[in-house]
């Protein structure tokens, strides 16, 4: 089955930060979507895509603003649900003849409590049957609807939101203030659940369906060229490569780069583990001297992402002509990292960092981009390399960023001070995993701060490095907590460190959640 052979949601983009989960609460009930930008969605796209349902996303404008995002009026005339999610509530209600009034004290930020009318929706299935008949949720909105428009009815309201659930069930029009999609209204996910029921979704697209489509899809762009993947080790890359491989056999060479920025001992075990376990053809590029060289002196993170972009391109081209040429980069670009670093599609969400393989790209490239797992989220990926049949203990890891250390590395990279941050991050993940705790964390790492501070060390003075301890929970790396290890833990983590990493003397842990945080420090 190819994609154009699924049933098909169409998530329109009014500029959320958190837009791409709703794309990730859909794909965990097996619906195919994709998210366009308003400004590319028209009356011709409309009749190509087809969609059996549609999703307005959240978005930070106003409908009073000068070229508010808009959707094409003709959506509302296409015969299929549409769920409007915060300013998509707002943009449905105006454009179908209600009204939108400015904050004026009844904005909303974080969690609200919608408590249902007496009138029952089908939508809402599974809603407010506990907690003393009232649901959390998670708010983010200035303007607030004021009047619904005609042929809807209002079957749930919080403190600040008269109209927080409305619907035309006629027309199948759904309209929520508040964000499904978040961590943050527990049953979000119950509400998308029944959106796709009553929209008659099949719920037949899988890992096994990507699985196919994506080789068809590497075949079909690369033909008989030649594809040189970037293999960092890490779980995308990896599962790029597998894939890839799978799909045009030969044609595919691996370049690991060490760039000198890995965690202690990685270079040695990605490329054992890739040369003793895949048939890949694998080169081992040594080009510490030339990423650190180009980094010193270097202390803003959006140059650090720069730079090292810029010279994975010039490394692989290299590469590339020693094998003879190579007409595809491929690389592990995830989902979270595109809407991170630029819009999907172009969209208007608002740019957070760029990521060495997405923003840090320069303009002049000699290959062409393959990037088979761009729509897809972190813990999709891990069950790709499932279906793949990668091991367990591979597919488990904790990411790894591809600019490595230089960005858990605030201010000035040196030599020594990425000495010293390997001996500290290696000391923490074991104790992380003797305290059976590495499975239960999505992410851990340690950053060494761009301060020294006073110590006593055998009744000696000491001025060295603070390092923060950094860990997160998450489901699909877009909003993350710290991880709650109890303070004993932390204590003879520090004490460990302090004793066995000459250079640092003081232990910080980082407890910001993401956001108003992001995981890495850079």
């Amino acid at each position: 089955m190819t994609i154009s052979e699924h049933d098909r949601l169409l998530i329109i983009d009014f500029g959320s930060q958190v837009t791409q989960l709703i794309a990730r609460r859909l794909r965990e009930l097996n619906v195919y979507c994709e998210i366009h930008p308003f400004h590319l969605v028209d009356d011709g796209f409309l009749a190509e895509f087809a969609p059996k349902a549609v999703i307005f996303s959240g978005g930070p404008s106003s409908v009073f603003a000068a070229g508010a995002p808009m959707p094409p009026r003709s959506v509302f005339d296409l015969g299929v649900p549409i769920l409007g999610i915060c300013y998509g509530q707002q943009v449905m209600m105006h454009c179908l003849g209600g009204k939108v009034e400015r904050g004026h004290g009844t904005a909303e930020f974080g969690r609200a409590y919608v408590t249902p009318t007496p009138t029952r929706l089908d939508i809402l299935d599974g809603w407010f049957e506990t907690d003393q008949d009232r649901e959390q949720v998670w708010m983010s909105h200035g303007d607030h609807v004021s009047e619904i428009a005609p042929g809807f009815e209002v079957y749930g309201t919080s403190p600040n939101a008269p109209f927080a659930i409305t619907a035309d069930t006629t027309r199948g029009f759904f309209a929520v203030q508040f964000h499904p999609e978040v961590h943050h209204t527990p049953n979000g996910a119950k509400l998308y659940e029944n959106f796709v029921r009553l929209a008659g979704f099949k719920g037949d697209w899988t890992m096994g369906a990507y699985r196919e489509e994506a080789i068809a899809r590497i075949r079909a762009q690369v033909g008989d060229g030649r594809v040189i993947c970037a293999l960092s080790g890490g779980v995308d890359s990896s599962v790029a490569a597998v894939l890839i491989h799978e799909a045009i056999g030969d044609q595919l060479t691996c370049v690991y780069v060490d760039h000198g920025l890995m965690r202690k001992d990685e270079s040695e075990q990605v490329v054992g583990m890739f040369r003793e376990h895949y048939n890949l053809p694998l080169i081992h590029a040594d080009e510490s001297d030339l990423f650190l060289g180009k980094l010193e002196g270097v202390s803003d993170p959006e140059a650090k992402r720069k730079i090292i972009g810029g010279l994975f391109i010039e490394v692989f081209e290299k590469h590339a002509k020693e094998i003879g040429g190579a007409d595809f980069l491929a690389q592990g670009t995830l989902y979270p990292d595109v809407i991170e670093s630029v819009s999907f599609s172009g969209g208007p969400s608002v740019t957070i960092k760029s990521h060495h393989n997405v923003g840090g790209l320069p303009e002049r490239m000699n290959m062409q981009l393959v990037e088979p797992l761009r729509e897809l989220f972190k813990d999709e990926v891990r069950a790709l390399g499932r279906e793949l049949g990668l091991p367990d203990s591979f597919i488990g890891r904790h990411p790894f960023p591809g600019p490595g250390l230089a960005i858990r590395c605030p201010g000035e990279i040196t030599r020594e001070k990425l000495d010293i941050l390997r001996e500290a991050d290696a000391v923490y993940i074991d104790q992380i995993r003797k305290h059976d705790l590495y499975d239960e964390i999505w992410q851990a790492f340690v950053a060494i701060l761009p301060v020294r501070t006073v110590g006593v060390m055998g009744d000696g003075r000491t001025y060295d490095f603070a390092c923060a301890l950094r860990a997160v929970t998450s489901v699909d790396g877009m909003t993350a907590d710290y991880y709650p290890f109890s303070h004993e833990f932390l204590g003879e983590t520090a004490t460990r460190i302090i004793n066995e990493v000459p250079g640092i003397n003081r232990v910080t842990y980082d407890i910001t959640s993401k956001p108003p945080g992001t995981i890495e420090w850079e």
